[in-house]
C-alpha cells in the first residue's frame, strides 16, 4: 500500500511520538509498503513550548522519507498540505493524535484528503482527553474526529474516552516496544559514565517532567525514612516541562541532595541506554495516565517497574510479575520501592524478558493493517 503518516518526526524532539512514528514507518517499509511521514516545519509556537528546544542535533533515521511541511498555526498551510496529500492518493493515512492543539491543523488537512474518495484515514489516539485540560479541548477534538474513518487506541482508558465522543470503528492494540535505543549497557559501565557510586540502589524517573507524571510524589516518597534506610537513590532523567522550582525546592526541603541525581536536559536517543543501564528499577508515579511509552522502553531494557495504579498502567505493569503497583500517594510509593528490593523481586527481570515478546512491531502492524481492511470509506 501507499501509506502516509502524519505526526512528529526528525528533526523534531517529539519524545516517544517521534520515535514511534519513525519506527512504524520503518517496519511498514520493511514489509514492502511505500511510506512517508508528513511532519512539522513548526510544531509549537515558542510561547506554547515548555521545553528548551524543539529540535535535535541527532542524525536523521536512515532510509525514511520525512516531509517537514506542516505549520501548526497557519490555516493556509493546512489547506496546501491537505491538497498535496489528496493528490498523492495514499491508500492509508495514519495520523497521530495526542493533543487537542493539533485538532484544527490535522482536521483541516484530513478534510482535504477525504476529497480524493480513495484514502482510508486511521487515527492512532494517544490521548482523547488532554492531561492538562483546557476549555476548548472538546471542540478541537471533535473537529479532528469528523474526517477520520476509524481509530486505534493503545489502552482501555483511551478507548473509554473515545467511546464517550464517537461511535466510529475503533480497535485497541498494545503499545509496541521502543527497541531503537540499542542494547543494554552493563550496570557498572552505565554508572561509571554517569559518575554514580555503584554501592547504592538506583530507581529512575525518565522522560519529560510534567505535573501529571508525579515526580513530586516520588520525591516525597524518597523522603520517607523507609526508602532512606533501604539506601534507595533516585535518577531523574528528562527535561523540565513544568515548575522546576517546585521539584528542586522539595529536594532542598527534604535534604535529598545526596540521594537525588538530576540529569534534567533532553536525553538524546543514543544516550537512553546509559540511564536504563544504571537503574535497578523504573518508577512511574503518575497521577493520571493513558498509556506510557516509558513502560515499553523498560520492557526493551528488561527493567522492572514501580507504577501507580492509574489509567492504562495496570494493563501493562503486572503486579509482582513485571513490576509493583501502588496508589499515587507518597507513602504507598515508598512502600512499593522498598518492596521492589526485597528478596525474590529481582526475578522480575526474567518475567520482563518473557513478556516483551508480546509487544513486537510485526505483530502490531499485522493487527493494525488487518483492522484497516475492515474500514469502509
Amino acid at each position: 500500500m501507499k501509506i502516509r503518516i502524519i505526526g512528529s518526526a526528525h528533526p523534531l524532539r517529539g519524545g516517544g511520538i517521534s520515535t514511534f512514528n519513525e519506527r512504524l514507518a520503518g517496519i511498514l517499509q520493511e514489509q514492502g509498503h511505500d511510506v512517508a511521514i508528513y511532519s512539522f516545519s513548526l510544531q509549537y509556537p515558542s510561547i506554547l513550548f515548555p521545553g528548551k528546544s524543539q529540535r535535535t542535533d541527532e542524525p536523521a533515521p536512515a532510509g525514511l522519507t520525512i516531509h517537514s511541511i506542516i505549520y501548526s498555526v497557519n490555516p493556509l498551510n493546512w489547506l496546501s498540505t491537505g491538497r498535496k496529500l489528496r493528490a498523492e492518493k495514499p491508500d492509508l493515512v495514519i495520523v497521530r493524535f495526542w493533543t487537542p492543539f493539533m485538532g484544527p491543523a490535522f482536521g483541516t488537512i484530513l478534510r482535504q484528503v477525504r476529497k480524493n474518495r480513495h484514502s482510508r484515514i486511521l487515527a492512532i489516539t494517544d490521548n482523547v482527553v488532554a492531561h492538562e485540560k483546557k476549555a476548548a479541548d472538546l471542540i478541537l477534538t471533535k473537529y479532528f474526529f469528523k474526517p477520520v474513518h476509524a481509530f486505534l487506541t493503545m489502552s482501555s482508558e483511551v478507548m473509554r474516552d473515545l467511546r464517550a465522543i464517537t461511535p466510529k470503528p475503533a480497535v485497541q492494540l498494545f503499545h509496541p516496544l521502543y527497541d531503537t535505543y540499542g542494547s543494554q549497557m552493563p550496570r557498572s559501565e552505565a554508572l561509571r559514565s554517569l559518575n554514580l557510586d555503584p554501592s547504592h540502589r538506583y530507581v529512575m524517573f525518565f522522560g519529560f517532567i510534567r505535573k501529571y507524571k508525579g515526580l513530586d510524589l516520588l520525591l516525597e516518597a524518597l523522603a520517607d525514612p523507609k526508602t532512606e534506610a533501604a539506601d534507595i537513590h533516585l535518577i531523574v532523567a528528562g527535561e523540565y516541562y513544568g515548575d522546576q522550582d517546585l521539584y528542586e525546592g522539595l529536594i532542598r526541603t527534604h535534604e535529598l541532595e545526596k540521594r537525588v541525581h538530576l540529569f534534567t536536559g533532553f536525553i538524546p536517543n543514543n544516550e537512553v541506554r546509559r540511564y536504563f543501564g544504571a537503574s535497578d528499577c523504573v518508577v512511574l508515579p503518575y497521577r493520571s495516565a493513558t498509556q506510557s511509552g516509558i513502560t515499553q522502553t523498560a520492557f526493551h531494557f528488561e527493567r522492572g517497574m514501580v507504577a501507580t495504579r492509574v489509567g492504562g498502567l495496570p494493563e501493562v505493569v503486572q503486579d509482582g510479575v513485571t513490576g509493583i503497583l501502588c496508589e499515587p500517594e507518597p507513602a504507598a510509593i515508598a512502600q512499593a520501592l522498598v518492596r521492589f528490593f526485597e528478596p525474590g523481586i529481582p526475578a522480575l527481570e526474567e518475567h520482563m524478558k518473557a513478556a516483551k515478546k508480546n509487544y513486537s512491531w510485526p505483530v502490531f502492524t499485522e493487527k493494525m493493517l488487518a483492522f484497516v481492511e475492515t474500514i469502509r470509506h
